[in-house]
């Protein structure tokens, strides 16, 4: 497999992109491609299958969106315009933000684009597809249902984007995805990108793509060098006083704290709000609606906490976030890289905060080992770590595979999901639930 490490191109205007695109990209305010989109779009221009790693935050969106709007453009256009390009997106805000690009950048192409995603009524997203779309955005749940309702077609997909491919296979859409590309023709234009690339993501590659060109904008798994990382090591049961303290005394305005489980953002969410300080929760839980208002507040400054599920923050596209707490470390190390890079994107710095208890001491170990670094580690004054607690990881709901030791599933994602859970391979099973609406 070719790849492609250095940069030649140092402008938009030397990409071969099309004047409409410029216009578009300028009105964006963009003036410089990212590495990322200096080496993919000329590949995908060129109609090549790209395998494309790069960190989140790195405007990796942009380096397929830009050169698949351009060979739309200049194929032929049918009457009744059938979808000829998907993008497979894990979950509905990524689904959202990656349609929001695709409109700002096709505004002056004569493209039509439209999203679908599950938690919403499918009648409007049914009328949007009837009056022909060439774009389509899609989770893969809602897509398949349509498809089985007989309302959408994909055998006219001239591209297929697969957009946070990690996450789709670590949320159990294996499955989907292979029904999904037994529906399009097998002669097609096929781009994966990935936040990170595990070996799962090249066997994915390898069952998919045809001779690919292999691109990597920065090593794998590693975090953005914007990102000032820190850890306090503290007692389990003074979190929640240690990250007020931390929110008010640093007169911190945008936060994004990440929590485990569903459970426990909302009873972190609680605590914030009795302590003053405005917040939010959003996870698999919440409905499209309440999610949409959630994040809207959050970025207009009428919310300044933003409670996360590691799946229902996957996309948030927040511009100069500061501040990112992880409440709790991810027992999935690749997780970690995900969320801090919601801050210090487009080369803007940013923080990272970890919380570290005594039991996910093996979490923290892993994580070093998997970004290459030592994190700085402090203890504040009356949060002092309990010189007694077990250093054993505890096993709880939102993990999804044996080699970073958490627990696959919550007793109450099985109890409300058994019936549909019974088709599915067990080890997704309570990842599935909290995305099946997407």
């Amino acid at each position: 497999m070719p790849i492609i490490g250095q940069i030649i191109y140092m402008s938009f205007n030397s990409l071969g992109l099309s004047n409409a695109l410029l216009k578009a990209i300028d009105k964006q305010g963009y003036t410089t491609p990212s590495p990322i989109q200096q080496k993919a779009i000329p590949l995908i221009l060129e109609g090549k299958d790209v395998l494309a790693s790069a960190q989140t935050g790195t405007g990796k969106t942009a380096g397929f969106t830009l050169p698949m709007l351009q060979n739309l453009s200049q194929g032929q256009h049918m009457r009744k315009r059938p979808i000829r390009a998907l993008v497979l997106t894990p979950t509905r805000e990524l689904a959202a933000q990656v349609h929001n690009n695709v409109k700002a950048y096709s505004e002056f192409l004569d493209i039509r684009s439209a999203v679908i995603f599950g938690g919403v009524n499918q009648r409007p997203q049914v009328a949007t597809i009837r009056n022909g779309v060439d774009i389509l955005i899609a989770t893969p749940g809602r897509l398949i249902d349509l498809q089985n309702q007989g309302l959408l077609s994909l055998s006219k997909i001239e591209i297929l984007v697969l957009d946070e491919a990690d996450r789709m296979l670590d949320m159990g859409f294996k499955r989907d995805i292979d029904k999904i590309m037994s529906l399009m023709p097998s002669r097609r234009q096929n781009l994966l990108f990935s936040a990170t690339f595990s070996r799962e993501i090249k066997n994915l590659a390898n069952s998919i793509l045809h001779h690919p060109v292999l691109v990597e904008a920065t090593p794998e798994n590693t975090t953005v060098d914007a990102i000032e990382q820190k850890v306090y090591r503290v007692a389990k049961a003074k979190k929640t006083d240690l990250v007020i303290k931390l929110i008010s005394e640093g007169n911190w305005k945008q936060v994004l704290v990440f929590n485990r489980t569903k459970h426990g953002a909302n009873k972190l969410c609680k605590k914030m709000v009795s302590a003053g300080i405005s917040a939010a929760a959003i996870h698999g839980n919440k409905s499209q609606g309440a999610r949409t208002k959630a994040l809207a507040g959050f970025k207009n400054g009428s919310v300044r906490v933003l409670v996360a599920t590691d799946i229902a923050a996957r996309g948030l596209d927040i511009p100069l976030l500061p501040h990112v707490v992880n409440f709790e470390l991810p027992n999935i190390s690749e997780d970690y890289v995900h969320r801090i890079g919601r801050t210090g994107r487009a080369g803007a710095s940013g923080e990272a905060i970890s919380l570290v208890s005594a039991d996910e001491t093996t979490y923290l170990r892993d994580i070093e080992k998997l970004v290459g670094i030592k994190i700085p580690k402090e203890v504040v004054e009356g949060f002092e770590p309990d010189p007694n607690a077990s250093t054993e990881p505890v096993k709880q709901g939102q993990g999804r595979s044996s080699r970073n030791r958490g627990s696959r599933n919550s007793n109450s994602n099985r109890n409300n999901n058994s019936k549909r859970n019974s088709r599915r391979p067990k080890r997704n099973s309570d990842r599935r639930s909290d995305n099946r609406r997407n």
